[in-house]
């Protein structure tokens, strides 16, 4: 191995960068050892040669030096510190771990790289979509395409999903939000286990179980190799990047940082994704994420940034609101309370109300019915309780509290009863979710009925039960076109593209408010626990000057009003609909059931929706 000239370095950037005739490596040192890096030749990783930091080159904790006459395509790295051998946490590059799943060896032989591949973005630029116009799309980048029925070239990578860019369009999906895609390890190290004088990890089985979700620390600035289908994970993914963004796609990643995780640390995480991938935002993960200190950062004033609670006070000076807001709430609340609602339980329509038509006043806010974690939605309505048996934890993993309902059986049956009621149900909680005022979320999947077989924890399935599988069947089918038209529906819709909630009240003077709640009687509801259904009537302002559809033309705007009723009891519910000046009726648009009245007549103002079915009218 060559000798290298060795000089004081400029303590930033940390981890390793080029120079003009060599690289610069920085490290935060933890202890007053000595440290330095060990050069490993990629053509043979036998030979290593250690180079101390000289020590002078240390400030504050920082320790940084200059290797001259050195080239990252012959050498991989890692730092030391007395006996003590680590990666760098600054990696742009990991060598090592380039199949998913497989455990090479007891020693886990990672190298730290370098990524000195120019890359030509050309015009390329975060879009900044408005929470109000997005449709976002949940994904595991090996499970989405993984499945031989995805029937892609490159089968669970980044270069799969972008084959798959036209379906995404097609679908409607403005950005999509991908699990942990930095570089982690799948399978335990030994020094993490228990130890005791007779343990043997290698009998125990949970050391042969991989996280296939990765939520644990991980190498942060590095992409996944595993998931590349090329040698170079990051020119792969800032492809797939530019790919997206060229398709009218944002990339949202998901960062999980344990407790132990530095605030600076994570504000580096973030920047490197921004400036180095063009990652529109972030699902930021952990309990003590800086959310203040990332929301205002200058640089991140465009990025998304989710989490599950924002401290607005924080964040905006008093009565201050957000040009463009960026900053979005990601929690579970609206998934339980309108699985409950639409399984027809008790003390549950109020809430529904309430989260149905919210949008905060300085943020924004995102609705879901299913994530990665739980059912998917399939399996919420054929399923009454988890089958995580495959997990081999006796299926004592995963959350007991689902929501679900099997409508009649459990699993898989033939019987075209339930498995119509199934239909409709799925129905129902697509078009809830595509029909509330919060950014909706669709998990990969959901849209074509795919199964876990009732697994609720799928962490460890890197398997047939963990991928998505691209069912075709007539059934498949009809959910998928029915969530195509539900997506269309919205984007074509203002009163369900918000930037802010509606007032429930005639703010423009148009004759309506702009959200109103409607059961037996019109204007009047009881929200009580016994009571599972509900019709909320909007309003929609349009710039059509001469147009005058059933006579509800005011001034210049004309005025569109919608109706959807929600009948989530068993039986069927009679609605009184608003009275219209003469000869307007009320349209059918989308029902989740069986074909209802196309047309509510001139003069009718009573509408009967089945039991368990959403209904939507337009006012003609």
């Amino acid at each position: 191995m060559n000798e290298f000239l060795v000089r004081k370095g400029n303590t930033f950037p940390l981890g390793a960068s080029l120079t003009v005739d060599g690289a610069q490596f920085s490290m935060v040192n933890r202890t007053e050892e000595e440290s330095g890096i060990i050069l490993i030749l990629k053509a043979n990783p036998k030979v290593e040669k250690r180079i101390p930091f000289p020590k002078c080159a240390r400030r504050g904790n920082i320790s940084s030096m200059i290797v001259e006459h050195f080239s990252f395509a012959d050498y991989a790295y890692k730092f030391y510190e007395g006996d003590s051998e680590f990666i760098d946490p600054y990696s742009s590059k990991i060598v090592g771990n380039e199949v998913f799943g497989v455990k090479k060896d007891d020693e886990y032989n990672l190298f730290s790289d370098y990524d000195d591949n120019e890359f030509d973005w050309g015009n390329d630029r975060i879009l900044c979509t408005p929470f109000s116009e997005s449709i976002l799309y949940l994904l595991h980048v090996r499970g989405f395409t993984k499945h031989s029925s995805s029937k892609v070239k490159n089968p669970g990578t980044f270069a799969g999903i972008v084959e798959k860019t036209e379906y995404l369009k097609d679908l409607g999906i403005t950005a999509l939000e991908l699990l942990p895609c930095y570089e982690f390890e799948e399978y335990r190290k030994p020094e993490t286990l228990k130890k005791s004088a007779d343990y043997d990890y290698k009998s125990d089985p949970y050391t042969k179980k991989v996280n296939y979700w990765g939520f644990q620390k991980g190498y942060y600035f590095a992409p996944k190799a595993s998931y590349a289908a090329s040698d170079n994970p990051c020119t792969e993914m800032k492809s797939f990047v530019k790919s997206m963004h060229e398709a009218g796609i944002e990339v949202i990643m998901q960062l999980y940082f344990p407790d132990d995780t530095k605030g600076g640390m994570i504000q580096d995480v973030i920047r490197h994704w921004v400036i180095d991938y063009h990652i529109d935002g972030f699902h930021l993960k952990g309990n003590k994420i800086p959310i203040t200190l990332l929301a205002t950062d200058p640089l991140l004033a465009n990025t998304k940034l989710f989490y599950d609670y924002i401290p607005v006070d924080e964040i905006y000076s008093q009565n201050t609101k957000p040009k463009y807001k960026n900053l979005c709430i990601y929690s579970d609340e609206y998934m339980y309370q309108v699985r409950k609602f639409l399984k027809c339980d008790s003390d549950v329509l109020s809430d529904f109300t309430r989260l149905q038509k919210r949008i905060p006043e300085r943020t924004a806010i995102v609705n879901f019915i299913t994530s990665y974690y739980g059912f998917t939605l399939n399996d919420l309505y054929s399923f009454d309780t988890k089958h995580n048996e495959a997990n081999g934890e006796e299926n004592r993993d995963g959350c007991n509290s689902n929501y679900s309902w099997n409508c009649g059986a459990e699993g898989k049956t033939k019987k075209k009863t339930i498995l119509a009621l199934r239909q409709r149900m799925i129905k129902n909680a697509v078009a809830t979710m595509l029909l509330g005022a919060g950014t909706p979320i669709l998990t990969a999947g959901d849209e074509f009925l795919n199964s876990q077989n009732g697994n609720n924890n799928a962490y460890c399935q890197d398997n047939e039960i963990g991928y998505v599988n691209w069912n075709t069947t007539k059934s498949a089918q009809e959910i998928y076109e029915f969530t195509k038209k539900l997506i269309a529906f919205r984007k074509s819709k203002t009163f369900l593209r918000l930037n802010e909630e509606l007032t429930m009240s005639d703010h423009v003077s148009c004759g309506f408010p702009d959200l109103s709640f409607h059961q037996e009687e019109a204007w009047k509801v009881d929200l009580s626990g016994d009571k599972h259904h509900i019709g909320m009537m909007f309003t929609e302002l349009t710039e059509a000057k001469k147009e005058e559809k059933a006579g509800l033309k005011i001034g210049t705007r004309c005025t569109k009003l919608y109706f959807v009723a929600y009948n989530m009891h068993w039986e069927e519910k009679t609605f009184s609909l608003p009275n219209l000046i003469k000869k307007a009726g009320w349209e059918l648009l989308f029902t989740t059931g069986a074909e209802g009245t196309k047309r509510v007549s001139d003069g009718q103002v009573q509408l009967t929706v089945p039991g368990r079915t959403v209904m939507v009218y337009e006012a003609r």
